[in-house]
């Protein structure tokens, strides 16, 4: 199977591997041990493998088209707080609920957004070069954001030693790996075939993520079945809001088409496995705030699915070119 049928089938992947795990933690429930101690090993290759999609040794070339970088941070960083703040309000009032959808959509996503951007007809050197001005962006005002939204009583609570050394070891080193890896492969080109490799595993290192998330946490997923159909309204709304949003700043910043479907994948798509290690590491009564994420992650990849229609076709149509198309099929 190709990288590019890969990315295309992974959420029939994810969901197998997540009624999987789901069976193997009912069935199995004294061996939910081992997956327990092999999941942060398990986060560290996976968030490392991802960040290497990233081209953080490449930063200087994200400011290259103003017009859209601007557009992507005003749309990510200032506009979307505000719809998800307006969304917190038909949340259900369970704290560790609202904590995980504050998680998964204040931080957009930083990888596969690019893989859309492609199938979707988007300029792809614009996805790339906004990847890592997207990633420190969200690292740096994701405590802004749980003060705002929580209150800093809570977002110190929140702030534990656990959660710190999760951020530090399964988020910054793996950044800082990713980027000498980077560096090394620019190098060396005969490190090239590594970056290939490399490229091969966010979607089979996830599926193994979420089915040991899935039997880890089946006797919480059981419990909270009764929230996921409000969860999903809210998910649903989410992605709406994000693609005409992403439709009216392209307006207002006279976008191009296909940087106008960048803006779309990136507005529309969360950062939910990044978000995965703080949302482990948190106290035991906040443990929901794990499902909630992964089940925004579902959704998300169902909501890309009518995204790689609704993008192209009616947000951010070529227009030129279906004129020419339609000239050229008529002898015009």
């Amino acid at each position: 199977m190709k990288q590019q049928s890969l990315e295309q089938y992974q959420v029939f992947i994810y969901l197998v591997a997540i009624g999987c795990g789901l069976l193997f933690g009912t069935v199995f429930p004294g061996s939910v041990g081992v997956l327990e101690f092999a999941l942060w090993p398990l986060l560290g290759v996976l968030l490392y493998a991802t960040f290497t999609q990233v081209p953080l040794a490449h930063l200087g070339e994200a400011f290259s088209g103003s017009r859209f970088m601007v557009a992507a941070v005003v749309g990510n960083f200032l506009v979307l707080p505000i719809v998800v703040w307006a969304l917190m309000q038909l949340a259900p009032a369970i704290p560790a609920v609202r904590l995980g959808i504050l998680l998964v959509l204040l931080v957009p996503c930083t990888d596969w957004f690019i893989t859309f951007t492609h199938l979707g007809g988007g300029d792809t050197r614009r996805a790339i070069a906004f990847s890592p001005v997207s990633l420190i962006l969200q690292l740096l005002l994701l405590p802004v954001y749980l003060w705002a939204f929580f209150g800093a009583d809570f977002a110190i609570s929140v702030a534990q030693r656990e959660m710190l050394m999760a951020f530090f070891g399964l988020i910054v080193l793996p950044l800082i790996a990713a980027f000498l890896t980077e560096k090394c492969i620019e190098i060396d080109k005969l490190n090239e075939r590594l970056a290939n490799r490399l490229a091969w595993l966010p979607v089979p290192l996830l599926a193994l993520v979420v089915f040991s998330i899935a039997a880890t946490q089946v006797g919480t997923v059981v419990e909270s079945a009764g929230l996921l159909g409000h969860l999903l309204v809210i998910f649903v709304i989410f992605l709406i809001i994000a693609g005409l949003l992403a439709r009216a700043l392209g307006l207002l910043f006279r976008l191009p088409a296909d940087q106008g479907r960048v803006l779309a994948f990136s507005l529309g798509t969360r950062n939910s496995f990044v978000m995965l290690p703080l949302a482990l590491a948190l106290p035991g009564h906040l443990e929901l705030a794990v499902v909630v994420i992964v089940f925004q992650s579902l959704v998300e990849l169902f909501g890309m699915a009518v995204y790689l229609w609704w993008v192209p076709n009616r947000l951010f149509p070529i227009v030129g070119s279906r004129s020419r198309s339609k000239n050229a099929q008529s002898g015009g």
